[in-house]
């Protein structure tokens, strides 16, 4: 078998234990919202990014050649913390704090790189200006590390994402990787009926970057999309075709599942589905 192979089997074994472990943090946050479908529609993305892609050190935490990841739609916190416990940041026994008094583990990332999470983020629209930011510190450091920054496609009705974005091909920033998550679902409803984005590969090529479309659950397709040789001087937006709760038959393309509390009997059932899944 080759590497690639190994690679892609290996991350999707590790999407399937986040997704799993998704469930269990949305179980232990009681009766808080984990944002439950939003954190299941990136879930391949973070694995594949965590599992193969990023270059980061769990025993030196502030490398300064270490890649960077920002999680713009900062409420998709299940897609995150589920990665950062994967490749040693955050214990396991941690995560029954997940939206706790107190806790680390918040409904949105708070900065603490030793759990591997590099900014706070809660606002939506955010995280592209922070991530071109720390694009031009590097630069001008001359470190050698890129920047992933991981929107929603709703996130992109905000202007200050499209202020960035021109930001950005100005400045040639081609260390800097942004991905949307196009789960077609916001807070409000279906991005269509709220707020038309369009073809969104094609707006980001006519703000000058280099712009592809993906399965957002082929782990395969994502892979090759994070490694591809892109132009010199540009920076490069994947739009990720996701699919909101993925993995959960009650959750998929149901958008109340944007904002709801997951009881016993429904985790029991979506741990079952899963299971069945991987049987499969």
């Amino acid at each position: 078998m080759d590497n690639r192979v190994e690679t892609i089997k290996q991350i999707e074994q590790m999407a399937n234990r986040m997704r799993k472990t998704s469930l269990d943090m949305a179980l232990a946050a009681g009766g808080a919202s984990s944002h439950f479908g939003g954190g299941l529609s990136i879930i391949d993305i973070t694995a594949t990014l965590y599992g193969a892609i990023m270059r980061y050190d769990v025993n030196n935490p502030e490398w300064a050649e270490r890649d960077r990841f920002i999680l713009s739609k900062g409420h998709g916190v299940l897609g995150y913390y589920t990665a950062l416990v994967e490749v040693g940041f955050v214990p396991v026994d941690d995560l029954v704090t997940f939206e706790k008094t107190d806790t680390y583990l918040a409904g949105h990332p708070i900065m603490n790189r030793k759990r591997g999470i590099e900014f706070t983020n809660g606002s939506l629209g955010m995280g592209l200006s922070v991530g071109i930011g720390v694009a031009l510190a590097g630069r001008r450091r001359k470190n050698q590390y890129s920047i992933y920054v991981l929107l929603g496609d709703g996130e992109c009705n905000e202007g200050a994402v499209w202020e960035a974005a021109m930001a950005a091909s100005h400045f040639n920033l081609d260390n800097l990787t942004v991905i949307i998550d196009r789960n077609q679902f916001q807070l409000g409803g279906n991005n269509t009926d709220v707020m038309s984005v369009g073809d969104l590969a094609a707006k980001w090529r006519s703000f000058g970057w280099e712009a592809m479309e993906v399965d957002g659950h082929h782990v395969g397709e994502l892979y090759d999309a994070f490694l591809h040789e892109t132009e010199p001087g540009k920076p490069v937006a994947i739009v990720a075709n996701t699919i909101k709760g993925k993995g959960v038959s009650f959750a998929e393309n149901n958008n109340a599942w944007h904002h709801a509390v997951l009881t016993k009997p429904q985790y029991d059932m979506a741990i079952s589905e899963l299971n069945d899944s991987m049987r499969g």
